[in-house]
């Protein structure tokens, strides 16, 4: 899948944000979406006003759509005045005091940077649950942004208000969407195996093993290092997980000789997969690599990176392995997170026969 390069550009004597991008019919439609577009014939390009909301809201579309994408040095105007940004940054050093992970304190930033933004021009002290009422209409609904996203906001605007701004606003009437009930893509078997033998490249072919192999999230592998591969106790040691947890998980042989073939080729110095010059490989060059396996397998399912990490949980319980030990694997903090892969397990359900099996229909 190809990445959406984002950058300001001059048009007509006015700046822009364009999306830079190969033709894509679907990635078309969903950028569509967004308010504001107009289309160059002459550059060929989608572009926007060139405001920081616009941008945020360019963004979190993307992300919805799940859609990689690359945001250059863009020179726009800044959206937010000195005392809010001052407010921002006492925010920032209070998550990073108490030790939250770097992807929560940017997920939290964001989030609360948006809503600052749609009230820019509206004091701080005077912001009260109606403004978030209506941030959640003429926002959040209105762009079709996602009720995960809209709890995100609400969980980064009732820190805010607690531990920074410290004044009346009672965040806990603030409304939360009603969290739909999905069930995750999964792939099979052999849906896994076309992937991984689909690939040439052993850095590749690795990546996408070691996640399966594990169920690692995109970042466990990512953040991996050398030393914490252990060959002689065969096993992985995970480190400042989600919610800053270590784990361990077992390391198979299969996984183990495609690290020592990739070792072999590569050698890296810190991060067990680097990037150009050393640097921690990029979360979007992964993507591409799992999109390419996908699209060399035919595989049309509707499926992301972390659907290897689903698709190993439901192959472990149809495997027999207890949903204690799966939910110790995947570092869930509930058990409740676990028993989702009950419900795509097809172990069970693939033993139930429909009544209409006991029909006699005429052929």
């Amino acid at each position: 899948m190809q990445v959406v390069k984002i950058q300001d550009i001059e048009h007509k004597g006015k700046k822009r944000i364009a999306l830079i991008f190969d033709y894509d019919v679907k990635l078309i439609a969903v950028i569509k979406n967004i308010e504001g577009y107009k289309y160059s014939g002459s550059k060929k390009i989608w572009h926007y006003p060139a405001t920081q909301q616009t941008l945020g809201i360019i963004k979190q579309t993307l992300q919805n759509a799940r859609i990689a994408f690359e945001e250059e040095n863009l020179d726009l105007p800044p959206a937010l005045n000195e005392e809010t940004s001052a407010k921002v940054k006492q925010y920032v050093q209070w998550l990073k005091s108490k030790r939250y992970s770097d992807s929560t304190i940017k997920t939290y930033t964001d989030a609360l940077k948006a809503f600052l933004k749609f009230y820019r021009d509206k004091p701080i002290a005077e912001i009260t649950n109606d403004d978030v009422v209506v941030f959640n209409n003429e926002f959040i609904l209105k762009y079709k942004l996602s009720a995960s996203y809209q709890n995100q906001v609400v969980n980064a605007i009732k820190l805010f208000f607690r531990t920074v701004q410290n004044r009346a606003i009672d965040v806990e009437q603030i409304h939360r969407p009603k969290k739909p009930f999905k069930l995750p893509s999964i792939l099979s078997l052999e849906e896994v195996e076309g992937m991984l033998n689909s690939l040439d490249n052993i850095k590749h072919k690795t990546m996408l093993a070691l996640i399966y192999q594990g169920g690692l999230r995109r970042s466990e592998l990512l953040n991996m290092q050398v030393p914490d591969v252990d060959s002689k106790r065969m096993l992985i040691t995970i480190r400042n997980a989600k919610g800053n947890k270590d784990r361990i998980v077992p390391l198979g042989e299969t996984a183990l000789g495609l690290l020592r073939l990739y070792y072999k080729s590569y050698k890296p110095k810190q991060y067990l997969f680097e990037g150009q010059k050393g640097s921690r490989y990029t979360e979007s060059s992964l993507e591409e690599v799992f999109h390419k396996a996908k699209d060399l397998a035919k595989i049309n399912k509707n499926v992301s990176l972390h659907t290897l990490r689903h698709s190993y949980a439901t192959h472990l319980l149809e495997g027999g392995v207890n949903l204690r030990y799966i939910q110790e694997l995947l570092g869930h903090k509930s058990p409740k997170t676990t028993q989702l892969y009950t419900h795509v397990s097809s172990e069970g359900l693939g033993r139930v026969t429909s009544p209409l099996e006991k029909l006699k229909l005429k052929k």
